[in-house]
């Protein structure tokens, strides 16, 4: 009997934390999707996230409110994402170049800015964030439910709606968008934007998850959202299952390491364990996915 409730316990244990790992990147993911959507190579991800998370924590801890810090951490994002667009769109530069350029920014400037407003290099002081909401003896966090929404709503506005259809028009076709009266600038630039908008609420949830931020604590989530929407063959559904089944990945190698038993000759196996099964996976399913045919083109 107390192993079988043992083995339930930690399994309920396991699955709480699927969810709260999973949370980044399948918001990150879904970023990833409206940018990709309408060709503009999100490699910036990394950048969103860490912008968002240190925005909310700014925002929250100077605005004394957990509203406020989302607010802030959506906006981080979204300007971040606003000077991918300038880049890329106005400038024309090549998109991975600048993504990484872009990811590069955010690390140093968060943590420059960590020193001005807080006096330290590596963690910021804690802040006020939302509780998970019980209702009917079931708990559940705000920006789970309000992730889940977002991967249905993304669903049903790019393939049910004229917006969505001009977006996906344009990720593929830009020059027959532009011919029929499409502004193809002005639908990437909606498109990064809200990429900027979701991933930055990713980076809000890992600042709320710990309430603070910490130095570089997006940790390559933007890098595995990616692999995940590229696994999803760019669909919102399929990239966030492919996103959980990186966090249950994660989820169960932190369950592993502090299990009580004995794993520390395979430690550096089980931290590697997300990576080592996106770079699997990648190997195993990419070349079976097609991309947006105008995805890394620069045509406006």
């Amino acid at each position: 009997m107390s192993a079988s409730v043992g083995e339930a316990a930690f399994a309920l244990t396991l699955s709480a934390a699927v969810i709260r790992i999973s949370v980044p990147y399948v918001l990150a993911a879904l970023g990833g999707f409206w940018s990709e959507r309408a060709g503009v190579i999100n490699i910036a991800l990394e950048g969103l996230l860490l912008m968002g998370a240190f925005a909310a924590t700014v925002g929250a801890w100077f605005g004394h409110s957990a509203l406020i810090g989302v607010t802030t951490g959506v906006l981080g994002g979204m300007i971040l994402a606003g000077l991918y667009a300038w880049l890329t769109l106005v400038l024309r530069a090549d998109q991975v170049v600048c993504g990484i350029a872009i990811n590069l920014l955010a690390d140093g400037g968060t943590r420059f800015f960590m020193k001005v407003l807080f006096d330290s290099s590596s963690n910021s002081p804690r802040v006020d964030a939302f509780d998970s909401l019980s209702r009917g003896g079931v708990a559940i966090h705000p920006i789970v439910l309000a992730t889940i929404l977002l991967v249905a709503v993304s669903t049903l506005v790019v393939y049910r709606t004229p917006f969505g259809l001009r977006l996906r028009a344009v990720g593929e076709h830009p020059e027959a968008a532009a011919s029929l009266g499409i502004s193809v600038s002005r639908i990437r630039l909606a498109g990064l934007l809200l990429s900027g908008a979701l991933a930055g609420l990713g980076g809000v949830w890992l600042a709320a998850d710990q309430r603070q931020f910490v130095a570089g604590m997006s940790n390559g989530r933007g890098y595995i959202a990616l692999a995940a929407l590229i696994l999803g063959r760019w669909r919102p559904q399929t990239a966030a299952l492919a996103a959980l089944g990186f966090g249950a990945a994660e989820a169960l190698q932190i369950a592993l390491q502090t299990s009580g038993r004995s794993f520390e000759r395979f430690g550096f196996a089980l931290q590697a364990l997300p990576y080592v099964l996106t770079l699997v996976a990648l190997a195993g399913l990419v070349g079976r996915s097609i991309p947006p045919k105008a995805l890394g083109r620069n045509e406006n």
